[in-house]
């Protein structure tokens, strides 16, 4: 008895929280700075794998996998089914409320496993390519494998251990991309990218097991899980309707154009969305916690969440401002001379990428303030929105549905989700745009400043990658002159200064 209640012990503590709020800032910031190196070092290794993998293979397999990816995409937020985000979000979660969400994780991936593999011929069918169905099984194995580590991954973003959790996804990032590129050498042709994302999923279960210090019990029913669920099951719906709207474009062009076609919009897709998502996921990740702890007190919760949604505008909407006029360059550097097609994609795109991030993280306005319910009606209606634009640019081909994708983001889809999340709450619809109004104005003028300097006839002489340099240095001193004369801007870049003290974990610091 004894026994068993030592262990009980031990089991709870990965789920408290209390003693995260004496120094809830410092945490943030510190797991902030610890993530985005982390992120920053994957995305350099992202760029060196696309590097070497898009001149190791051609578009055709890349758009073979893009035909699987982006059905089994849709499955993973099922598989999840929100359950992360209600360990992470609810303040007094236990450990039979827990046990009982990895059984329901682990069932559901190896549902989604079962199902995958036997829809195999028919997706093989519904594209034309027998191929796939071998890949498709073989990629199936992968929701049984992230079914196991869901739990687990959520507690260690729940107990705000960044420093775990940069490491983790680090390491196995950087295995299986070297896993990849060896495979690809040695001829293994687009299985390659199938062992990619299996090692992935396999070592990160691995990872996470071993540093999570928590063990599920056997399943069993208990009070309060009808609560998680319904949590869950409204950001599951808001997820799939997003994947859906995200992934359609994907499944279309490989269902109308063919893998060639998928091929090069998909390189160009994760180009742009692969620093994207290396931004915005870390943002998610230690802006769930910490304003999850903050909902009780209005006012800091507002300023804390204004200032994350300012300082992630400042980096991303100028830079893509230089994404749409330099895409030709970068399709050359990172892709190769095969790739020449995928260049319009791309600036296209780029233009969706300029507000993408700061509305993304919206979502974590309904998930901390336990609005899950309005989040799964944006999903709906944003993903309305977009696949009404991809299917009006699809008879285009590939430059058509981006720039239906584009222009439905940028004029509908993006207003839409501002005015729905601040509708209620501390943060408002115009908390929001004047976020945003320093970061346009700076892209405007970056972009009108690159666009001057890609028609002299010096920079027109030079090769990708040194145009992408000076370019880039012209961006940045424009971008910091934009902000330093901006004065709500520039008391951001001035606030940057206390991130030390914050890192070092100052218990006083305010958000």
């Amino acid at each position: 008895m004894r026994i068993g209640a030592v262990a009980r012990r031990d089991n709870d503590h990965p789920l408290r929280v209390d003693h995260l709020q004496s120094d809830l800032v410092g945490r943030s910031v510190r797991g902030g700075a610890v993530t985005f190196g982390a992120q920053a070092l994957k995305v350099v290794i992202q760029f060196g794998t696309i590097l070497v993998l898009s001149r190791l293979l051609p578009p055709y397999a890349f758009g073979l996998l893009a035909m699987v990816a982006a059905i089994t995409e849709i499955l993973e937020q099922i598989k999840d089914f929100g359950l992360s985000a209600a360990t992470i979000q609810k303040p007094d979660v236990t450990h039979e409320q827990v046990t009982a969400l990895f059984w329901i994780n682990t069932g559901i991936g190896a549902t989604a496993a079962v199902a995958l593999w036997a829809a195999a011929p028919l997706i093989a069918q519904f594209y034309g390519h027998p191929e796939l169905v071998d890949i498709t099984r073989w990629l199936a194995l992968g929701f049984v494998i992230s079914g196991l580590a869901t739990q687990h991954w959520a507690l260690l973003r729940r107990q705000m251990r960044f420093n775990t959790i940069a490491a983790i996804d680090l390491g196995c990032e950087l295995l299986a991309m070297a896993t990849a590129v060896i495979a690809a050498a040695n001829g293994a042709g687009l299985w390659a990218l199938v062992a990619q994302r299996l090692t992935y999923g396999v070592l990160v279960m691995l990872a996470s097991w071993s540093t999570a210090g928590w063990w599920p019990g056997r399943p069993r029913r208990c009070s309060g899980v009808r609560a998680l669920l319904l949590f869950g099951g409204s950001v599951t719906g808001n997820g799939i309707v997003n994947v859906v709207a995200r992934t359609l474009d994907q499944v279309l062009i490989g269902w109308f154009w063919g893998p060639q076609a998928l091929g090069l919009y998909e390189r160009a897709y994760k180009l742009l969305m692969g620093p994207i998502n290396q931004v915005t996921i870390p943002l998610y990740s230690v802006g769930m916690p910490a304003l999850s702890r903050m909902v009780v007190d209005p006012e800091r919760y507002r300023r804390t969440y204004i200032a994350l949604s300012e300082r992630l505008a400042m980096v991303t909407v100028p830079a893509a401002a230089v994404l749409i006029v330099t895409a030709d360059w970068v399709v050359a550097l990172m892709l190769g001379p095969q790739w020449t097609e995928a260049a319009p994609i791309l600036a296209w795109l780029g233009l969706a990428a300029s507000l993408l991030p700061v509305a993304t993280i919206t979502g974590l306005l309904f998930v901390t303030q336990d609005r899950a319910p309005e989040l799964f009606k944006v999903g709906v209606l944003g993903a309305a929105i977009s696949i009404a634009a991809i299917l009006a640019g699809l008879p285009f081909g590939t430059v058509g549905v981006a720039a239906g994708f584009a222009i439905g983001m940028t004029a509908l889809r993006i207003p839409l989700c501002f005015w729905l999340a601040g509708r209620r709450g501390p943060v408002t619809t115009a908390d929001l745009y004047l976020s945003l109004l320093p970061s346009a104005a700076a892209a405007i003028a970056v972009f009108a400043v690159t666009s001057g300097l890609r028609t002299l006839a010096p920079l027109q002489a030079v090769g990708p990658l040194m145009g992408l340099l000076i370019t880039g240095v012209a961006a940045i001193a424009v971008t910091l002159v934009c902000f330093s004369v901006i004065p709500r801007s520039r008391q951001a870049l001035l606030g940057l200064l206390h991130l030390p003290r914050l890192a070092l974990g100052a218990r006083k610091a305010r958000a």
